[in-house]
């Protein structure tokens, strides 16, 4: 028996009356998920521990089987693990976004507005020149900073302390003065990087080209070296992660996993799907892999954008260019296999941040087909009565 979830982030959402009081996700045009709810078990699953914050980082340990409320020790030390950074046990990894922020040039620089938590999805060439300007000028023993992929960059601080700071994304269209950093270091590096950005020749161009410039570095998710248990010790399966986000390969590198760089795959609309697809089919049927997680990030970015157009494209390019393949590659390859599709955690486009409330799950096994209601979303899969508690139990139901 082969093992698959897919993962759609932020694929959830709460009702939009300008699609008729439906979600994106039931206003989706999804012909092989819904075929495929109509012979799975469908329901609904609580992701993210009550108390702690929603984000990819606790729902996605949650649903690759790992409490949050146990190994969690912060986002950007699991990015670190993906990009290899050798962080000590005194160190303190930050994740530092590339974001847009605005106002006037007489404006102090508390007075900017948050607009855009990833710089409009900044590519990694060019984040990595800006990045490389900032580490001239603010790195040094204490902290250094680390290239990652698009926006998503890393700093480590150096016998740090995991300070309070707050996700950019969750500040969109607000004045950044109340969530500034406490630490008047961490302020001053934010402050002078934006001194740095502002006018950097790569954003003059990007303003030029009618895109926003990625003018200041962000600091949040601070957290310690994690210390994740063995994947396949745990469940004796031998995994593979499939995703173009830091977060994801890090995870993944902490559960003793392999990685699978596929081409074209970069976190947003335009993703490589079909690629990630195929990647999955061949670990699962060509090299000897019993599990494989497919991470894809569109539908978490279209809701941060306030899309639901977007989202729905996003959810819509799943399911024919992710779902459609896998599943036709599974059954031609005459494998037995169990297939899991969820969202980590809704992030609902009227708010452009993520909520930590139950999400729709579909559980299909190639072997025992049940009766569904072939329809796929959150309302159909509430409307069923199974619940999942524990997010982090929910890979049992996959592997029983």
């Amino acid at each position: 028996m082969k093992y698959v979830i897919v993962l759609g982030d932020g694929m959830a959402d709460e009702p939009i009356p300008e699609l008729g009081n439906q979600t994106p996700l039931a206003c989706a045009r999804t012909a092989n998920l819904d075929a495929l709810s109509a012979v799975s078990e469908i329901g609904m699953v609580h992701t993210i521990p009550d108390g702690m914050k929603p984000g990819s980082d606790t729902a996605n340990l949650s649903v690759m089987g790992y409490d949050p409320r146990r190994y969690y020790s912060g986002r950007s030390p699991l990015e670190a693990l993906s990009i290899g950074v050798p962080m000590k046990e005194t160190d303190i990894a930050l994740r530092c976004n590339l974001v847009t922020i605005s106002g006037e040039a007489s404006d102090p620089f508390e007075a900017y507005t948050m607009t855009d938590h990833s710089a409009g999805e900044i590519s990694t060439g060019d984040a990595a020149v800006l990045l490389e300007a900032v580490k001239k000028e603010l790195e040094n023993e204490t902290y250094r900073f680390y290239k990652g992929t698009s926006y998503r960059h890393c700093l480590i601080w150096e016998h740090g302390q995991a300070a309070e700071l707050t996700p950019p994304h969750d500040i969109l269209g607000q004045t950044i003065g109340a969530y500034l950093p406490k630490d008047p270091v961490l302020y001053e590096m934010m402050k002078k990087s934006h001194a740095i950005l502002e006018h950097h020749p790569i954003n003059e161009e990007r303003r030029r080209q009618g895109r926003n410039p990625a003018n200041c570095c962000w600091f949040w998710g601070a957290g310690t070296k994690p210390m994740l248990s063995g994947f396949e010790q745990a469940h004796q399966k031998k995994g593979v992660m499939i995703s173009a986000v830091d977060l994801l390969k890090g995870i993944a590198v902490g559960a003793g996993m392999d990685n699978i760089e596929v081409e074209g795959a970069n976190g947003g609309l335009d993703t490589n799907y079909e690629g990630k697809a195929k990647a999955a089919v061949k670990a699962l049927t060509e090299d000897g892999y019993d599990f494989a997680y497919i991470h894809i990030e569109a539908p978490d970015e279209m809701g941060h954008q306030g899309s639901a157009e977007k989202k729905i494209k996003a959810i819509e390019n799943i399911d024919v260019h992710v779902i459609k393949p896998l599943k036709q590659g599974l059954d031609d390859a005459g494998v037995s296999y169990r297939m899991m599709v969820l969202p980590d955690h809704p992030t609902p486009v009227r708010l452009r941040t993520h909520t930590g409330d139950d999400v729709p799950y579909l559980l299909y096994d190639s072997t025992h087909p049940v009766k569904g209601n072939g329809l796929y979303n959150e309302k159909e899969a509430a409307g069923t009565g199974i619940r999942v508690e524990k997010g982090h139990e929910l890979i049992l139901r996959l592997f029983s």
